[in-house]
């Protein structure tokens, strides 16, 4: 199985992402006061480990379908993927990186996250014409099946 097969979008949306990244780690280095979330306070520690934990399984959880079923040729429509037409792509732009982010003191992390799910919304559909492409009429009752096409 090729890499860029599994990888999907994701080589596009984090060539995307990296310049942001960049620029934001170095000026969050350079003026941290202006990315802190102000200690973080324990309600955001509760709140962002609550919302972490899951982001986290869900993304794991969508990795190991990617790597179990793609190389087989099959749709993935079970999991996270019935919820959310790309669980890996959302996962770690709404429900990872902020949230990390906020236990590090930064909001870094929601801006990068918030770049990640641009890039995401960017490029996906180009993914989902090659899905599309590939699986025919099961692409398209999977698409109407799902819960959340897009967040």
């Amino acid at each position: 199985m090729k890499l860029k097969i599994l990888v999907g979008s994701g080589r596009k949306i984090g060539l995307f992402t990296l310049p942001f990244l960049v620029a934001g780690v170095a000026l969050n280095l350079l003026f941290p006061q202006f990315f802190r979330v102000g200690g973080p306070t324990d309600t955001l520690k509760w709140l962002s480990a609550a919302i972490l934990v899951p982001g986290v399984i869900i993304w794991i959880w969508s990795v190991v379908l990617i790597l179990v079923k793609v190389p087989r040729h099959e749709l993935i429509t079970t999991g996270p993927y019935a919820l959310v037409l790309h669980p890996l792509y959302i996962g770690v732009a709404l429900l990872v990186l902020p949230w990390f982010g906020f236990l590090l003191n930064t909001w870094l992390g929601l801006l990068i996250g918030l770049v990640v799910y641009t890039g995401s919304r960017l490029y996906a559909p180009e993914e989902e014409k090659i899905l599309a492409k590939i699986f025919g009429e099961r692409w398209d009752s999977y698409r109407k099946k799902v819960l959340l096409p897009w967040l």
